[in-house]
This record gives C-alpha cells, sequence and structure tokens, in this order.
C-alpha cells in the first residue's frame, strides 16, 4: 500500500520486479560417524559426538589425530649369501592378517573420501578408540548418529567402520540412520555390505552369500529408498600406520633364521634390512569398505555435472583392484533382488578402465519411483531448497498475491534445472509444473486454518541402466 508522505519533497521509491529466488542447498556434505584417535581440539574441547565440520586431512589430524598403529605385522627376511659370503638375493615378505589387523580405520576413510573428489565434511566422533579395546559400541554409535539430528548441513550418512560390528549391530545403527533421513527428508545412507561371518575383504568369500546375508540380516525393510549398498571392499594403495616397537622382523640367511629383532632396532645396527622391511610393510594391501570413497564421488559428480547424474560408470582414485572378483552372471543377483528389492551396487574391475562404480540403485530396487541413486538426490536437493526459501512466506498474506509470487520463484529455479539437464522433456512444460490456489492445491478450509499449500511435479532425469544394440540382417535388394 502507498506509503503515507507528510512532509512536501521528492521521495525516490525502488519498485521490486523479479520474484524471490531459490538459493540451491549444498548436496553432498557427509557426515562421518565412527572412532578416532582423539576427540578434542587444542583448546581441550571436548568433541564426542559433537560434529566438526572439516574440509581437509590436516584439519581432521589437528582435531581428531590419526590412524591407529598397525602391530599385528610380521616379516620375514630371506637372504642368499654365497660361500665368500656376499649377498645374491634378497626377499622380504610382510603379513597381516585381516582379523589381526585394527578395526579403527576412519583416518583412511577420510584419505578415500579426499581422494575421490570429498570436500567439506562432518566428523562425528562417537569415542577414542584407544578407550575401547579394538571393539565398537553400539549405543556410542547411535549417540553420535542423534548428535547430527540437531545439524542442518549433513546430506550424506556414512559409517566407515560398521563392517566390523556384529551384523544385528550394523543392521540397528543404519536402520536408525535411514529412519533419520525418513524424518528429516534432507540426507541419505551411503551403506557397505556386511557380509556376517564372511569377510568382504577375503578374495575367497562368495559374493553372493554375503550379500544374502546382508539382506537376510544386515537391513531391514523400511525407508530403503534413503539409502544405498555397495560391495565388495576394495584394495586401496594407502600405507599402513605402524607401531614400529611391536614389529618383529626375523631375518634368515642361507636356511638359517636369525632371532627375531624389533623394527624400530634395525635403524642403527642394519639400516639396509631396515629399509627392506619397511618397503615389504608398504606394499601390503590396506582393504578397505568402499562408503568412504563413494561418498566422494557422489561430492565429485555433484560438483561437476550435478545431483542429478548418476554416480557410476566412474572410476575410483587410489584403488588397485576390488577385493573379491566376478562375473556378469554375479553382478545379476546383486543388481535386482525379485525378492524384497535390496539392490547391492557393484564395483568392478574392467580390463583398461580400471575400478569403476558399476551400480545406481538405492536399496528400494524394486520402487520404479526410487529405484535410483540421482533420482532420489535430486528430489531431496529440490525439497530442502525449496523448503528453504518458501520459508520467508511464513505469516504473508494467503492470498493471490503471495500465490503468484511463490509460484514464480519455484517455476525460475526448476527452469533453471531443467536447462541444466536435471529433467526431461523439450519444453519447461514438459518437465515440471507448479500448482498453489484457492480451487487447485487449497480449499476455503485450508486458508481459515492457515496452510498454503504448494504442488510441485518433475519429471527427473533417469539413467541408461541398460543399453540395448538391436542388430538384424539386412536383405540386398535387387
Amino acid at each position: 500500500m502507498p506509503k503515507p508522505y507528510r512532509t512536501p519533497g521528492v521521495y525516490v521509491e525502488e519498485i521490486p520486479k523479479l520474484p524471490p529466488s531459490i538459493a540451491a542447498v549444498e548436496t553432498a556434505i557427509p557426515a562421518f560417524i565412527g572412532y578416532t584417535d582423539k576427540a578434542e581440539d587444542k583448546t581441550e574441547d571436548d568433541l564426542r559426538r559433537k560434529p566438526t565440520r572439516i574440509s581437509s586431512m590436516v584439519e581432521y589430524e589437528k582435531y581428531f589425530g590419526t590412524a591407529q598403529k598397525e602391530t599385528a605385522i610380521s616379516v620375514s627376511i630371506n637372504e642368499t649369501q654365497d660361500e665368500t659370503g656376499i649377498t645374491t638375493s634378497r626377499k622380504a615378505i610382510a603379513s597381516l592378517a585381516e582379523s589381526a589387523r585394527s578395526k579403527h580405520i576412519m583416518y583412511y576413510a577420510l584419505q578415500m573420501f579426499f581422494f575421490n573428489g570429498g570436500g567439506p565434511c562432518y566428523i562425528v566422533s562417537a569415542g577414542e578408540y584407544k578407550t575401547l579395546g579394538g571393539s565398537l559400541v553400539l549405543n556410542e554409535l547411535k549417540a553420535g548418529l542423534n548428535a547430527l539430528e540437531k545439524v542442518d548441513e549433513p546430506t550424506i550418512l556414512v559409517f566407515p567402520e560398521a563392517q566390523f560390528l556384529q551384523i544385528a549391530n550394523f543392521k540397528a545403527v543404519h536402520e536408525a540412520a535411514l529412519d533419520q533421513c525418513a524424518e528429516r527428508k534432507d540426507r541419505f545412507v551411503v551403506m557397505d555390505v556386511h557380509g556376517n561371518t564372511l569377510s568382504l575383504s577375503d578374495p575367497l568369500t562368495n559374493l553372493l552369500t554375503a550379500v544374502g546375508n546382508f539382506r537376510q540380516n544386515g537391513t531391514g525393510t523400511n525407508n530403503l529408498k534413503y539409502g544405498a549398498a555397495y560391495a565388495p571392499n576394495i584394495e586401496t594403495i594407502l600405507d599402513f600406520a605402524v607401531d614400529e616397537a611391536s614389529i618383529d622382523v626375523v631375518h634368515t640367511i642361507n636356511g638359517t633364521a636369525e632371532e627375531a629383532v624389533k623394527l624400530n632396532t634395525l635403524v642403527e645396527t642394519n639400516n639396509d634390512i631396515y629399509e627392506l622391511a619397511k618397503a615389504a610393510i608398504r606394499d601390503l594391501p590396506c582393504k578397505l569398505p568402499p562408503s568412504s570413497s563413494i561418498a566422494g564421488i557422489y561430492a565429485s559428480v555433484d560438483n561437476s555435472r550435478g545431483v542429478w547424474k548418476a554416480p557410476a560408470n566412474l572410476s575410483i582414485n587410489g584403488v588397485i583392484k576390488p577385493a573379491i572378483e566376478y562375473s556378469n552372471i554375479e553382478q545379476d543377483q546383486m543388481n535386482i533382488d525379485a525378492n524384497a528389492g535390496k539392490s547391492v551396487n557393484a564395483i568392478r574391475s574392467f580390463t583398461g578402465k580400471g575400478t569403476l562404480v558399476w551400480g545406481s540403485r538405492t536399496l528400494a530396487g524394486n520402487d520404479n519411483e526410487w529405484r535410483y541413486v540421482n533420482v532420489r538426490r535430486l528430489f531431496i536437493f529440490v525439497e530442502e531448497s525449496v523448503k528453504k526459501a518458501t520459508e520467508q512466506f511464513v505469516f504473508e498474506p494467503n492470498d493471490a498475491n503471495t500465490w503468484v509470487q511463490v509460484q514464480a520463484m519455484i517455476e525460475n529455479f526448476l527452469t533453471v534445472l531443467w536447462r541444466q539437464g536435471a529433467l526431461q522433456g523439450i519444453k519447461p512444460e514438459h518437465a515440471f509444473y507448479v500448482a498453489v490456489g484457492l480451487g487447485k492445491t487449497m480449499t476455503a478450509v485450508d486458508i481459515l486454518e492457515g496452510r498454503m499449500i504448494i504442488e510441485i511435479g518433475m519429471a527427473a532425469v533417469r539413467p541408461a541402466e541398460f543399453i540395448i544394440l538391436r542388430f538384424s540382417h539386412k536383405m540386398v535388394e535387387s
């Protein structure tokens, strides 16, 4: 309405012509929940179960320390000498049983996240691993998850160490995460497959049996559209952190073994053997669950292409190969689960291409609406962006003037997404619709009760998961 003027003079009025705009929210801000070396900063603030935003490994080390050092490594050095005592050959072999290695892999998981294009993320320390004696506590992980309930920015939830839980506890913590996603509607769970008694890092493991154990006992049936699972584990290029004072080195010369010595003592007594042993330790395969690498790929794809691009057919950086090799026949059963639709996305090695993410399905693999990861995450992105933008209209008059502004604001936002390739259709009206108003989405009772109802429909792009080439003989025309 016109502003009343009481003093004679010249007045300037600026008339807004453009509708309010929608700012796109971030789509790939993971929250990693697990155990850390320490849980305090330099001011000794307690960071246990306190979501902390970081952007690099330097920040991670500042607040949460480094990797837990391995103590169960042994090194054997076999040396051959001729009759004059001159060495003719030396070979060092290091060994570390998967069952004996540290279960606390948060540091390595963050390394893989940043290797694969990750950026800002949150760390939620469930506690310091040195106080646990090697085990993980379900209630502490759940407490870390609950702490994220009050933080708005995270959009992806990851439990890097969850494979080391009992499968019942693995199921419990991920069901709680899926419940949080369904309640907030602004985040997504990336999980690893738990094979129960079968290790996803053992090359001899039957992958289909492990996946069957996961489907049967590792996840329920609720809110599956808010999560995706990946298998098998991956062999990375990372080096283990080691405690040199705990590593035994056995030096054998011409078949005669000398007394074992600790690695750290060789630095001064026999530096050649020390360096040889260190090289053997660096060659040990560091096998990790893939979830943190996948979170990095989500972030990379979102930044380069957009959240609507399926995060698949992409190589994983820092990886030598999948821990388990398998064929198309086995992947058929991973990708499609006729019983419960619990699709598991494959990580496969291809000649000349490297190790690729070869699937982009949610756990709701039989749901035509929410089958694909990119479709689910696109809707989360649009829902959250529109939700935040429409908050400015709370308590505005619920009349046609407001409705026009809201509709124009949302349509402008969706038009931009359509032009970027997020929505199908050769025209905007084919790609989406926005409806708001009396007789369209609201009744007179809705207006009396203070409700402004906006209906938005989108035709999301879906990945070409199956490319079918049809060939036939063309008959020669006479």
